[in-house]
């Protein structure tokens, strides 16, 4: 996991958990997937587009681990096949040659996971106003997932059904409109995971999905992103919440 903390104009706490490709000493010797299936099954772009924020918000926190081994968002108590640490990736193939015992389960959440939340959980009593949880889709739905085979929009925006205020959620959804030129919807196809439900109680969180279809580079991903967030905090969307 990487920090970079710094007092910036956005007071923003941005979380990245599936940028990672590191794959854990403790399941190597069971790992059955190369690095282009670890690199499909997380957040293809987000290292990249994401990275135009850091330098201009308040606490940027990103995952080092691949999401086929550990996943930020999701429970801890989520063993399922799509789970926290799973045993197929989102293109159904199986990530180990035989099942984890419990005890490596246990120590990759320890060494990944919760550090993770722990980090999210210290930040938000911080100068910062929204939690923004970072991430890129497939451009239509992947086998495991709620929209399988569907085209997605260019962005989708997350609310968890009450993460943040909706007029929050509503403003934010009017920026990107303003700095994407494709389709962006609210809660489709997904409303929010665990991250931004878990710590919703200690700061209002959102989410961002972008999609990875090719209608513009990553930079220039990053930059409306950046761009649409500057938009809804100067527009005062904050204190009408």
């Amino acid at each position: 996991m990487t920090t970079d903390a710094r007092p910036g104009p956005l007071p923003l706490l941005i979380s990245v958990p599936h940028a990672g490709l590191a794959l854990p000493q403790e399941v190597a010797a069971l790992n059955l997937l190369t690095p282009a299936q670890i690199a499909r099954d997380g957040d293809e772009g987000a290292a990249a587009i994401y990275a135009a924020l850091a330098p201009h918000v308040a606490h940027y926190v990103s995952a080092e681990v691949g999401r086929a081994f550990v996943d930020m968002n999701r429970a801890e108590d989520d063993l399922g096949k799509d789970g926290v640490v799973k045993t197929h990736t989102c293109c159904n193939e199986p990530v180990y040659r035989a099942p984890l015992p419990a005890e490596t389960i246990e120590a990759l959440l320890a060494r990944w996971h919760r550090p993770y939340h722990e980090k999210l959980s210290a930040l938000a009593g911080s100068d910062v106003v929204l939690g923004v949880d970072c991430h890129t889709m497939a451009a239509t739905g992947p086998p495991i997932g709620p929209d399988v085979g569907k085209p997605r929009p260019e962005v989708c925006i997350g609310d968890g059904d009450g993460t943040c205020p909706r007029d929050w959620a509503d403003g934010l959804l009017a920026c990107f409109q303003r700095h994407f030129s494709g389709p962006v919807l609210l809660n489709q196809p997904f409303s929010g995971g665990h991250i931004v439900r878990a710590h919703a109680a200690e700061l209002p969180w959102v989410m961002i999905e972008l999609s990875r279809a090719p209608f513009a580079s990553d930079a220039e991903k990053g930059r409306r992103v950046l761009a649409a967030l500057t938009d809804w905090l100067g527009k005062g969307k904050v204190a009408s919440g």
